[in-house]
């Protein structure tokens, strides 16, 4: 007797693609088990297994579309003692997919760590009981929304949004920092015709982690001016000859190669705060995200060491990376692992902004339009028109002070002033 699975109800999506197949034929598989990867709305999810036993069929390749029913595999159940799952605690093989980092733990009431230790009831795949682990989050007080009650990420999203704790009584002390004052609802229907306008998935993700980083992190911006004249008129010249090979050289190439010599010189920006709070985890590689506009919302694809690649490979990869990200094509690995952040608006207008810590990174790097400035020419003693690029540099200042964070921008722009500097 064998068993079909088939794909569970995974919201109101339809005709889903499976960018990976994580089984093979004669593999024994246990239930919950993460059996394909699709891409959803932008966004990655593993559908786990509903039975265990050996796979006798695959009925699905990557790159076929799939919906709630769709028939993924076929299955010969196995005796319990033979068909042994897999321990809750033992990581899967399979990416934890996200899309924008989940590694800071939101404050609790209690120091004791979350663990699945309380979650053998809970009807959860392991990777949203993964998800929840690194948001502190216990599953027995989440409700799910999916079919027979399945706690879908959603929901750990959802129920990170609804527990703030309610307004402390006068003169109580707030709950470890979770006793902010609620916006208070209003019907705006009072004043005017109003929409409800459906955020999209990337805002519903990103946002809750925005907001974790700004309540847990006290965010400074340094802002600061680089000259790059000489530069964007070599930066010219490379996009000139580029244009002819099919790809592009913009300023942003220039900042990450910049970027990785500062972070090298000044380390604690390329570092993490340790889980213990009192140490830093110093990174002995150079992970570049940037925030890609796309249709569907902001994206940060990351371009994997940086510290060796020339700004050839750079610009290449830029637009490569950029194109998967409008296109919605990226992968959860492509948008993991950062160890410093770029945004750049640039392209749109702005002189200064305070871009959010990307956590658990410790700083983010913001530019803005550049603009032709008189500078004061001390040789000369004449104002002379120079091209000054704003920098916005926010920083986590429990890694960082601001005497290094000004140190880090006059390493930055003495880089991007002389082209040669960036060749060593």
């Amino acid at each position: 007797m064998t068993v079909e699975v088939k794909v569970p109800d995974i919201g109101d999506f339809t005709d889903v693609p499976v960018i990976t197949v994580l089984v093979s034929v004669g593999d024994m598989i246990a239930e919950e088990d993460p059996l394909v990867e699709l891409e959803s709305d932008k966004a990655t999810l593993e559908v786990p297994s509903t039975t265990s036993g050996i796979v006798t069929e695959i009925k699905v390749s990557e790159g076929d579309t799939v919906s709630e029913g769709s028939l993924l595999l076929i299955v010969e159940p196995a005796n319990a003692s033979s068909a042994a799952p897999k321990s809750e605690d033992t990581p899967t093989s399979a990416p934890v997919p996200q899309t924008t980092p989940v590694d800071v733990a939101m404050p609790k009431e209690t120091p004791a760590p979350v663990t699945d230790a309380g979650f053998s009831k809970v009807h959860a795949s392991p990777s949203v009981r993964a998800f929840a682990r690194q948001l502190d989050v216990d599953l027995n007080t989440v409700n799910g929304s999916g079919r027979k009650g399945r706690i879908l990420r959603e929901d750990v999203t959802k129920y990170l949004k609804s527990s703030v704790a309610p307004v402390p009584a006068k003169g109580a002390a707030p709950a470890a920092g979770m006793g902010i004052p609620p916006i208070p609802a209003i019907d705006f229907s009072k004043f005017g015709p109003v929409e409800n306008v459906e955020m999209s998935r990337i805002k519903k993700i990103s946002g809750p982690a925005l907001h974790r980083s700004w309540l847990n992190i006290p965010h400074v911006t340094h802002n600061d001016e680089a000259d790059i004249t000489e530069l964007d008129s070599y930066r010219k010249d490379m996009d000139t000859m580029a244009k002819e090979n099919g790809y592009r050289v913009t300023l942003l190439s220039f900042v990450i190669k910049a970027s990785v010599s500062a972070l090298k010189t000044h380390w604690e920006f390329n570092s993490s705060i340790h889980p213990d709070g009192d140490k830093l985890i110093k990174k002995a590689f150079y992970n570049i995200g940037f925030a890609a506009d796309t249709p569907n919302g902001l994206m940060v694809p990351v371009i994997k060491d940086a510290d060796r690649k020339g700004l050839v490979e750079i610009s290449k990869e830029l637009g490569e990376l950029s194109g998967k990200a409008r296109a919605g094509e990226l992968k959860a690995a492509e948008m993991q692992g950062a160890t410093f952040t770029i945004s750049s608006l640039g392209g749109i207008g702005g002189t200064s902004f305070t871009p959010i810590v990307n956590a658990p990174e410790v700083a983010i790097l913001g530019l803005t339009r550049s603009k032709m400035a008189p500078v004061w020419n001390k040789t000369t003693e004449t104002f002379e028109p120079r091209l000054m690029q704003p920098l916005s540099l926010s920083y986590d200042h429990r890694a960082v002070d601001g005497a290094l964070a000004a140190r880090f921008c006059v390493t930055l722009k003495t880089l991007l002033a002389d082209m040669r500097k960036l060749m060593w």
